[in-house]
Parts: C-alpha cells; sequence; structure tokens
C-alpha cells in the first residue's frame, strides 16, 4: 500500500486517524495550513516509523493544495487513502453571519474537498482502487449551527456524487458522521478513527457510504 493523505491533521480526529492508518504500515501525508499543527501531528505519527511527509497548504488555496497533493503522490505514490478532515465548527443561527464568513465556511467544509476529490479520484479510478472519506457533522440540522448543518448536508450530497461517478470504478467514497464535540469532554478521536479504518478495508460489495459514531458503552 503506498500510503495515506490526511488534509486537516489537527489533535483530535485527524491526528487519531493519522495515528490509526500509520500503525498498519502506510506512509502518511499530513496537510495542515499551520506549522505548528503539522509538528504536531508529526509528532503523533513519529513512533510507527512509517514514511512521513508534512506539507503545509490552506485547503481554500487551489494552487497549494494542488501542489501538496501532487508532492505526496510524488513522494509517496498515489494514495490509497485520503481523508479530508479539514472544517470550519461554529455556533451560528440564522442571520449571524456575514455573506463572507459563510462562503469562508463553506469553502472549508465543502469545496476543499470538492477540489480534492477532483484531483485525485480520476487517477484513483484509473488504477482501480481507493477510498476518499470525508468528516461529516450534524446528523440531523440544528437552529444554532447552520452554517455547519449546511456544509455538512453538501458533504453527504458530494459523497453520493463520488460514488455515482466513481463508485463503479472502484472507489469508495464515504463520510464519518460525528454527531458533537471531541476530545475530553467529548466523544474519544481514537474511538473515531476506527470508523476510517474499516471503511478503507470494508470488501466492495459491504461498501457503507455513511457512519454516524455513537460512544461506546463502558
Amino acid at each position: 500500500m503506498s500510503g495515506a493523505v490526511i488534509i486537516g491533521a489537527g489533535p483530535g480526529i485527524g491526528q487519531a486517524v493519522a495515528r490509526r492508518f500509520a500503525r498498519e504500515g502506510l506512509a502518511i501525508t499530513l496537510i495542515a495550513r499551520s506549522d505548528k499543527t503539522l509538528r504536531a501531528g508529526a509528532e503523533a505519527v513519529a513512533a510507527t516509523g512509517v514514511p512521513l511527509l508534512t506539507l503545509t497548504a490552506d485547503s481554500t488555496d487551489e494552487r497549494a493544495l494542488r501542489s501538496a497533493l501532487d508532492e505526496a503522490t510524488d513522494r509517496h505514490g498515489l494514495p490509497d487513502v485520503v481523508v479530508y478532515n479539514a472544517a470550519i465548527v461554529r455556533a451560528d443561527r440564522l442571520g449571524d453571519l456575514s455573506v463572507r464568513d459563510h462562503l469562508n465556511s463553506w469553502a472549508v467544509n465543502v469545496v476543499g474537498a470538492v477540489l480534492t476529490a477532483a484531483h485525485v479520484l480520476p487517477a484513483m479510478a484509473a488504477r482501480g482502487s481507493g477510498t476518499f472519506l470525508i468528516t461529516g457533522g450534524m446528523p440531523q440540522p440544528e437552529p444554532d449551527h447552520v452554517s455547519l448543518s449546511l456544509s455538512k448536508a453538501g458533504v453527504r450530497a458530494l459523497i453520493t456524487l463520488l460514488d455515482t461517478q466513481f463508485g463503479a470504478s472502484g472507489v469508495h467514497a464515504a463520510s464519518i458522521t460525528v454527531p458533537g464535540e471531541v476530545g475530553p469532554t467529548g466523544f474519544d478521536p481514537d474511538e473515531i478513527a476506527e470508523h476510517y479504518w474499516r471503511l478503507h478495508t470494508q470488501p466492495r460489495p459491504n461498501w457503507d457510504h455513511e457512519i454516524i459514531h455513537a460512544a461506546r458503552s463502558h
């Protein structure tokens, strides 16, 4: 296996997913807009000893993101799996945000994923295999999270479109819906990361296209 690319490598889900795939021996590429985030992500993966590449790019900067994806492929080969985990997560009600703020949320939460998919999925389809995973949320729209509700509905639509276009060629597109906060007082990111690995390794006849996370009972 050539590797996994994780876009949005923050201290919650992004780093947990990177660790999970690294434990299976995949080369890891982390893409984030912050050098600090990348350093922390690299530390989280370093102990596994897998090949590691960190690249700085904003998911809304088309040129930088395409360049980072190309560099990941040049270094580790066409990815086996790409995880789009970049998001703007905030509480806002109808009328709270300016047009610019809404567009910024849509750009990060949806358009960056669209750009990433358009850049890598045709090559995956030509190869006949690949996995494209997006971190979703908001299983039901909520008036206190308008921009996030709209964005995550867009993610679901995108997954359907990708499966329609590329599924028959062997590309598994899916989202992992996380219905709440992640961290010490919320969902365990390592538990969430298991969904990403399971989706990536699902036999084709059993493909799921959305998993809604639920906390394990203890």
